[in-house]
């Protein structure tokens, strides 16, 4: 007899239908499955026969042949476990022919029959309700982010059986369907992220920090250790706009893919945080290993924060390998029949010492050589400097400072300056396909950053003064609308391009 059960693979953080073809004739006995399948499809079928036999189900000795179509597509999850069995038992008629018509199966099996979480539910489910399909049955530890996506009914299940007695009856008592409102899952996260008010005595720093979250802007902090950077860094979070549904469903599709997902989380809520360590790999960073490729950091820090301490320690190749989706907003990765798409739009945050020791230019501790500082500044690249928009260095704290009642901005007047800035930002670039400052090309900056008479001539003196490149010049009108945007200036004056040209990467610091 021949079936045709309904599941899912995905590619990137986009899902595809796949039909589940089951027949079982007379013959040689074996068990066969093809389609353009992985490893662990193939080992679906030792799991789904000791499952079968565990639940007192016994396999007729036949010439079985699953298909999963279509056949050209590479398919490498274990969650094609349940439709396979699905498959096989109404092909055996052990489930009546129309059970299991209409339904998404997902889940990888255990050899007693429970039925175990697999990568990728979320898009998975969403394809499904997308093509027409009005019920999914998922793992029971899935089952929370399945039902986010509106008009499906998504059903957990936690065993084999549970599934074929619903399949049997249609009783919903058996698998209730899970509903969980994406609204009421948004909280203030704020709560969680120290404030602003406890970094003593770097307020350029702040400053800096304000700009870049308000424009998305990029930005690295130099100083000798101690002074703050991290502390900065980890604060950023806190003051940036709270994820959008959209956002966050497209965050939580990333986590789901990789796996990430924490236990009975529905919804990534909350903007991430990443600060890999220096010694991470370039797979881990942009994505990739094995057959599947999967996200790597970058992805998993998409529409948040990636922050790189201690820049220059990291291998150059992983450092090269951000310029790509710095300016894309996404990373590719091929293979040989393939390529995979994963959104990378990320506010990259770095902090370095000033070289080795981390003293300079204070002589009276530092003790490393002009070459020694030269090849440690050496690491970072000029494309790499290039497309970092903000530059601030940080001093010493002063012993006034620590002791001192807090002062300066707080986090909540800070998120308030970017909030203002984001609303600007969205009422301009409507309808353009831009979201921030930072994402300006040169062909529009003469209509959104459009200068007087007066700021025109002074560009024209920064530009000569300064030296700079093309890239340079359009840098400072970018983020001095950011900074006009910060203040509710719709007009740019030469307060705000004077500001943005003192917080450019200076090239001649890294080529001392």
């Amino acid at each position: 007899m021949f079936t045709d059960t309904l599941s899912a693979t995905v590619r990137g953080i986009n899902a595809l239908i796949v039909h589940v073809e089951t027949d079982i004739a007379n013959g040689l006995p074996m068990f066969n499955i093809v389609g353009s399948v992985g490893t662990e499809v193939k080992e679906a079928k030792d799991r789904v026969r000791s499952a079968l036999k565990n639940n007192g189900i016994s396999i007729p000795p036949s010439r079985i042949t699953v298909n999963l179509s279509p056949g050209d597509l590479r398919k490498d999850t274990t969650a094609f476990d349940l439709p396979i069995c699905i498959g096989m038992l109404t092909a055996m008629e052990y489930l009546p022919a129309e059970s299991a018509e209409g339904i998404l199966f997902l889940g990888e099996i255990g050899l007693g029959g429970e039925i175990r979480p697999v990568r990728g539910v979320l898009p998975m489910v969403m394809a499904a309700a997308k093509e027409g399909i009005v019920e999914c049955i998922v793992p029971a530890d899935n089952a929370a982010e399945g039902s986010i996506v509106p008009g499906i009914t998504v059903r957990g299940a936690s065993d084999l059986k549970s599934v074929i007695d619903y399949l049997i009856g249609k009783d919903d008592s058996v698998l209730p369907a899970t509903h969980t409102d994406p609204g009421k899952l948004f909280a203030d996260n704020s709560g969680c992220i120290p404030d602003f008010d406890e970094v003593r005595g770097q307020e350029r720093a702040k400053r800096a920090a304000v700009i870049s979250a308000a424009g998305f802007h990029s930005l690295l902090m130099t100083g000798p250790p101690g002074a703050g950077k991290s502390m900065i860094a980890r604060r950023i979070p806190g003051i940036l706009p709270p994820l959008t549904l959209p956002e966050s469903l497209e965050l939580t599709s990333i986590y789901s893919v990789a796996g990430k997902m924490p236990k009975g989380k529905a919804l990534i809520t909350g903007r991430s945080f990443q600060a890999p360590h220096h010694t991470i790999t370039d797979q881990a960073l942009v994505g990739g290993g094995g057959s599947v490729p999967m996200p790597g950091m970058i992805s998993l820090s998409h529409r948040s924060v990636l922050f790189l301490d201690e820049l220059p320690e990291f291998g150059r190749d992983a450092i090269e390998s951000l310029r790509q989706p710095l300016e894309e907003k996404s990373i590719r990765i091929s293979r040989l029949r393939y390529t995979v798409e994963y959104p990378a739009d990320f506010l990259l945050i770095c902090a370095m010492n000033p070289c080795p020791c981390g003293y300079f230019p204070d002589r009276n501790k530092c003790r490393c050589s002009e070459n020694a500082i030269r090849r440690y500044l050496g690491k970072i690249s000029g494309p790499i400097l290039d497309r970092i928009d903000l530059c601030t260095s940080l001093k010493a704290v002063e012993i006034g400072d620590m002791t001192g009642e807090k002062s300066g901005m707080r986090t909540g007047e800070m998120a308030e300056m970017v909030a203002r800035a984001r609303d600007m930002q969205e009422s301009r670039y409507k309808g353009t396909g831009y979201r921030f400052n930072a994402e300006l090309k040169a062909d529009d900056m003469d209509e959104i950053c459009r200068l007087g008479s007066k700021e025109s001539g002074l560009m024209e003196t920064l530009y000569k003064k300064l030296s700079l490149s093309a890239r340079s010049y359009h840098r400072i009108l970018r983020v001095s609308r950011t900074i006009a945007d910060i203040e509710g200036s719709y007009d740019i004056t030469s307060k705000h391009l004077l500001e943005a040209a003192a917080f450019r990467p200076d090239l001649d610091y890294f080529r001392i």
